[in-house]
């Protein structure tokens, strides 16, 4: 496209051109706070799903803070009760437009686990208390901002709205539903991270345009008719091989296959995923347009990634860093988790296909500098109370891609790869981890800090090249326990995550031993496993088991496969095809879906091979699969023959002999040690 109005202008620029004003304690959540402040009215109203905790790890804030400094004043109104319209009334009528998120996470995700259950607490309120949000509350909020002023605009934004922007499959009502903004009735979606797109719409709008002309700013989703100028790419025909994919001049975007469309053909969803993927890429990708009965959703192409000088200026903002005082003593178990972590970066070019960041911060990294991250490490040290010396994690989505990149940009722009790292890493990839070593060693020797741990996860197959970032780690930021994420063993279900095989992690894993034994260390690795992943087959389950019994494992608590919205795997789960290949009727690559409650909790059981409680399915599941030779006492058999008194179904009377009789782990897989033995 050659008429975005959002190319590469700076983020900053227009918070030079507006009247500035002394920054807000905490941006207003009630009348009075606005009174304090001299306000008559908010400009703009942000409503979100999570507690408000001025903080830059909540998406609200970074919004809220970065409107501010772009001289609107900001009001917040969180998780409110929306059986009707009053609460959203309560800081009056916004000037400019209402904000709408569900919060850092998606609601349905927030509210249900993986079998579907709902979820008793939600570390996103005070008090981790649950049932503070409605299911898919980016909707019902927006349809709550609507009644109480139909007059404003209704932006959405944040993880729900980025990944529900075109018609998408929804696990828990088990159907396609249409874009979130025809359901919510929303003007405009912002997806992505959207602080480039937000302050441009922010002051747009404030001068006087419409919304539905804001239709040239990258990363903004709306209902619009395809211009007269442009060419249109066919992606809809399931009977071409033609996936919209040849690049021409001029004025283009692609048409995916219709909402009405995917809800009726299932090869159709797994072709609007692949092609949806594929123009991922800033310095590439084409608009999107895709029928919801007689409109047009467009999509512009994807937000360009900040600057670290940007980056820095986000986070630079003048946050209180701390939940909001009307919360009172409540804890806030996600602001408990994170007050003393540091954000280094954004992004994630692994690609894996269960996860959904790279759909949403896309796969370019981007940075802080290391002014800046050490400027927020003495905050944290000065200005956090209960700081101890001890940074809880410095990282981000992964803990080791800060300052990777495409050696050449010019590679960068024209790639259309959905991963750098699978099938293997690409020779163009910049795999160094001196910068992270640097940033390493100067924060261990700011004033004050006496330890930094890294606890978000570390990416082996990028780590095994490095040995000196290893030792490193293992010598200076592990705590007893360092989390990484195999995700299985056996090179189908691998295969259909993006994942490396196995002998990575073998070869990471010797790293790490050694680099233990000469630091004197006792140190032991987490692994992450999923169940039940697209892909996955009963064998696939039982060979993992195997593994997991050989190296002396025990999962405690497991992960099962839960299909989040526009993630590949969860097409894959869908629609039984695999979009990582091409889609076309008659032609496209099928994949094993593990939909049955039953097969589920078989593959769940398989990961508690040690539980007495699923002994009698894994029998069970065993003689069917014609490996009964597998159920007995010896150390290579994966269950014993006896059924413990009290445990599992048809309890026998027998208690088995312990298998193997050595040592093993127990652990759990999300990253909580429980018992060592």
């Amino acid at each position: 496209m050659t008429n975005l109005a959002v190319a590469e202008q700076p983020l900053m620029s227009r918070a030079f051109l507006v009247p500035q004003r002394k920054p807000a304690p905490f941006l207003p959540m009630s009348r009075a706070e606005m009174d304090e402040l001299g306000w008559d009215a908010c400009d703009i109203v942000l409503v979100t799903g999570d507690a408000y905790v001025d903080h830059p790890s909540f998406g609200m804030a970074i919004i809220g803070r970065l409107l501010e400094a772009q001289g609107f004043r900001v009001g917040i109104i969180s998780q409110p009760d929306w059986h009707s319209a009053e609460p959203f009334k309560a800081l009056g009528k916004p000037r400019v437009f209402f904000g709408v998120t569900g919060g850092n996470m998606d609601s349905m995700v927030n509210r249900y686990t993986a079998d579907r259950r709902i979820r008793s607490d939600d570390a996103y309120t005070p008090g981790g208390e649950g049932g503070k949000r409605p299911d898919r509350c980016t909707v019902v909020y927006a349809q709550r901002c609507r009644e109480a002023f139909k007059d404003v605009p209704i932006i959405l934004g944040g993880i729900e709205a980025s990944l529900r922007r075109i018609a998408h499959y929804d696990y828990w009502s088990e159907k396609v539903r249409r874009s979130i903004l025809a359901d919510a009735k929303a003007d405009l979606l912002l997806y992505g991270n959207a602080e480039r797109a937000v302050v441009e719409v922010a002051h747009r709008l404030a001068d006087g345009e419409p919304p539905r002309e804001l239709d040239d700013i990258r990363g903004v989703a709306l209902f619009r008719r395809v211009p007269e100028n442009y060419t249109e790419l066919p992606a809809d025909d399931l009977d071409s091989a033609d996936e919209g994919a040849s690049r021409q001049s001029g004025d283009t975007v692609v048409r995916l296959p219709s909402c009405e469309q995917v809800e009726q053909d299932k090869e159709a969803y797994a072709r609007a995923s692949r092609v949806l993927h594929r123009e991922a890429n800033p310095g590439n990708a084409r608009a999107l347009v895709q029928k919801h009965g007689d409109r047009d959703l467009w999509l512009n192409p994807p937000p360009i990634p900040l600057t670290s000088e940007e980056m820095d200026a986000v986070y630079d903002l003048p946050y209180a860093r701390a939940p909001h005082p009307s919360y009172g003593d409540a804890k806030i178990p996600a602001w408990d988790m994170i007050k003393f972590s540091v954000t280094i970066m954004r992004g994630c070019f692994g690609g894996c296909t269960f996860c959904s960041i790279t759909e949403h911060e896309g796969r370019i990294i981007q940075n802080r500098s290391e002014k800046s991250i050490l400027q927020e490490i003495e905050k944290i040290r000065d200005k956090t109370p209960g700081f101890t010396g001890v940074i809880s994690d410095i990282g981000g989505p992964t803990a080791n891609m800060y300052r990777m990149a495409c050696k050449d940009p010019k590679v960068e722009k024209a790639c259309r790869l959905p991963s750098c790292v699978f099938p293997d890493i690409c020779p163009n990839l910049n795999t160094s981890h001196d910068d992270l070593i640097s940033l390493y060693r100067k924060v261990r020797e700011t004033k004050g800090i006496k330890k930094v741990m890294v606890a978000s996860g570390v990416r082996y197959d990028l780590a095994v090249q490095s040995p000196k970032y290893v030792e490193e780690l293992v010598t200076h930021h592990v705590g007893g326990y360092l989390k990484i994420a195999p995700e299985h063993t056996e090179r189908g279900p691998l295969d259909k995550m993006m994942k490396p095989g196995i002998g990575t992690y073998n070869r990471f894993k010797k790293m790490f031993d050694a680099a233990v034994q000469k630091a004197g260390k006792k140190y032991f690795l987490i692994p992450y496993f999923i169940a039940a992943h697209p892909g996955t087959t009963d064998e696939d389950m039982m060979n993992l088991a195997l593994w997991l019994k050989k190296n002396r494992y025990r999962a405690d608590q497991v992960q099962t496969f839960l299909p989040s919205p526009m993630a590949t795997a969860t097409a894959m789960y869908h629609t039984g095809v695999n979009p990582l290949r091409g889609v076309r009727h008659g032609a496209s690559e099928k994949v094993e879906a593990i939909k049955g409650l039953r097969q589920r909790r078989l593959h769940k059981a398989f990961l508690r091979y040690h539980d007495p409680d699923n002994w009698p399915i894994l029998r069970d599941a065993l003689r069917a699969m014609g490996r009964a030779d597998l159920i007995g006492p010896r150390p290579e058999q994966l269950v014993p023959a006896h059924q413990p008194p009290g445990t599992g179904k048809a309890a026998g009377t027998q208690r088995p002999v312990r298998p193997g009789g050595g040592k093993s782990q127990r652990f759990t897989t999300k990253g909580v040690p429980m018992i060592r033995k």
